[in-house]
């Protein structure tokens, strides 16, 4: 979610959860989070189908964590699967619900700007260990709209224009009170050089879920980034690390 456009998360420190407080911050210290992703062959087509055998061994994570405090969502635990072919990387989100809060009717989807203003999950993905401070941004609501961003934080550029041509898709399943949503991105998307075994990048996971304003929902990262009045997301120095295995 761009800073400029989500200041309101600020609050979540202070009156989010009602009486959380300063020492409830989290730190971010070594060793930071690190996810190993398998490689498979030939280029799968995408599905959300958690029982596909594609997904079968890809590497799996969870994103249980407040971003800011020494808090868990233990209701709302979600799992991220993935694993990289030759040309893509793909993810796979399976997030649990008690209600969703969404941007309706879907735009069939997207792109859809702002939909960091309800449920929503997010990647950030950054191949540039030099100037961390330029990454890419994806997000899939459960409504399967969605958004990609060119993020460049030393100029403060939230490109909403940037397309990274990944290919997305999505599904409720109301029975069960699960979305879900997966991703395919071009590694071209994210980095000009060669991806091969040993490719190291910097990564965030994110779910933001629940109703109401900012002070009453829910910023969930795989990463917690630990910061206190400021965007919790948009914090590359605290990103984890996808390790891209043989």
């Amino acid at each position: 979610m761009p800073m400029m456009l989500k200041m309101a998360v600020l609050l979540v420190s202070g009156l989010a959860c009602g009486l959380a407080s300063a020492q409830n911050a989290c730190v971010a210290s070594p060793p930071l989070a690190t996810i190993s992703v398998p490689h498979e062959a030939g280029s799968p087509e995408l599905t959300v189908d958690a029982g596909a055998a594609m997904w079968k061994a890809a590497a799996r994570a969870e994103i249980v964590k407040d971003c800011s405090r020494e808090l868990d969502y233990p209701g709302i635990r979600s799992e991220v699967r993935a694993f990289w072919t030759d040309d893509d990387l793909y993810l796979l989100f399976q997030c649990p619900y008690t209600v969703l809060n969404l941007w309706l009717p879907p735009m069939g989807g997207g792109p859809r700007v702002k939909l960091w203003d309800r449920d929503v999950v997010e990647m950030f993905l950054g191949s540039d260990w030099t100037n961390i401070r330029h990454y890419r941004e994806f997000e899939i609501a459960p409504t399967g709209d969605w958004i990609d961003l060119a993020i460049d934080l030393d100029h403060e550029s939230y490109d909403h224009s940037w397309r990274s041509g990944w290919k997305t898709a999505a599904r409720i399943d109301k029975e069960h009170k699960v979305w879900y949503a997966a991703a395919k991105i071009p590694l071209s998307a994210v980095t000009t050089e060669a991806v091969k075994a040993g490719t190291r990048w910097r990564v965030n996971l994110y779910r933001i879920e629940g109703v109401g304003g900012d002070p009453q929902r829910h910023f969930l990262c795989w990463q917690p980034t630990c910061v206190q009045d400021r965007d919790p997301n948009h914090v590359p120095e605290h990103f984890g690390t996808m390790v891209f295995l043989p």
